[in-house]
């Protein structure tokens, strides 16, 4: 199992969306917010499993999530909002109001220990 360099993107996801309505306390929220999808290939290339958990680490921090595999590009890896998103995003806004989650650079490792 080795570390892998991937580009992540950020977003809504259905089951996101529909947790944040129940509550962000609720289990379900919790759940869809603590993944991280990525393309198969990546995974097997890692030596990683769905339901692995993982660290994912960028210049601004890192988190701890559970890896499922997505129909995302190779490459590419997908992280609903959340809190595990928000500690992986720099404060800049470029005067937008909203920090740049569209393409950041992201080592994502097997958690161990």
């Amino acid at each position: 199992m080795g570390n892998l360099g991937l580009i992540l993107v950020s977003g809504r996801s259905t089951k996101q969306g529909t947790g944040i309505s129940i509550g962000k306390d609720s289990l379900q929220y919790r759940e869809a917010t603590n993944v991280v999808e990525m393309n198969l290939s990546d995974m097997k290339r890692s030596g990683l499993h769905d339901g692995d958990s993982v660290v994912l680490k960028s210049k601004f921090g890192e988190t701890s999530v559970q890896c499922l595999s997505g129909d995302v590009p190779e490459g590419v890896a997908f992280i609903p909002f959340g809190s595990a998103c928000n500690r992986l995003v720099g404060e800049e806004t470029y005067a937008s109001g909203m920090p740049d989650s569209k393409h950041l650079e992201v080592e994502i490792k097997p958690l161990t220990g």
